[in-house]
């Protein structure tokens, strides 16, 4: 009985530090020195042909009262569909992302660049988001999809509205020389009150 209670504690304790491990490393959490703003721009963003911002209004569960202070991470390929990956201190990660902390109104915006389409493996144009609320785990949203993607057919759009959320396709505008795109995001419910 004490063995079997020792290799529970043992499988707990691993599983625990795992969950933890799986955690931060999550791109997420690699904003640690950086001063987090509504506000920011993608790497190379000056130098891209289809410049694009991204904004908009993170709401609390109930889908009305802005979220203030929720970091938004964002990672993306190039104009070609193809993800810069570098390294520094034996870590790899996405070139092209970035960091936004929304404001009181709960309102973010990105600098960024239209990404390109994978059509070797049938990639959508897709951004990945993570969302990490204040003393919260992080958790991945439904990737950012391109109205105008012609690898976006029917049938995907047709899948999305019954899942319910056609809002994650978005709908540019040309304004000024540059994209315009807005994109609303309800968080999830906690789970305590999920289950209410």
């Amino acid at each position: 009985m004490k063995n079997q209670f020792y290799f529970f504690s043992f499988i707990c304790l691993f599983g625990t530090l795992n969950f933890i491990n799986a955690q931060e490393t999550l791109p997420i959490y690699d904003y640690a020195a950086l001063q987090l703003m509504s506000s920011d721009t993608i790497p190379d963003y000056e130098s891209k042909a289809n410049k694009l911002k991204l904004t908009g209004i993170i709401y609390e569960s109930d889908g009305l009262t802005p979220a203030k202070d929720v970091i938004l991470y964002v990672e993306q390929p190039d104009e070609n569909g193809d993800f810069d990956l570098r390294e520094t201190n034996d870590k790899r990660y996405v070139h092209h992302r970035s960091w936004v902390k929304t404001d009181a109104d709960g309102r973010y915006t990105l600098y960024t660049f239209v990404p390109g389409s994978d059509r070797r493996y049938n990639q959508l144009q897709q951004m990945f988001p993570i969302i990490k609320e204040s003393s919260k785990e992080a958790y991945e949203l439904e990737t950012f999809l391109f109205d105008d993607d012609p690898l976006l057919t029917k049938t995907c759009r047709k899948r999305m509205a019954k899942k319910g959320d056609p809002s994650r396709i978005l709908k540019l505008k040309s304004v000024d020389g540059i994209f315009v795109a807005e994109r609303n995001i309800t968080l999830k419910p906690d789970e305590d009150s999920a289950k209410s």
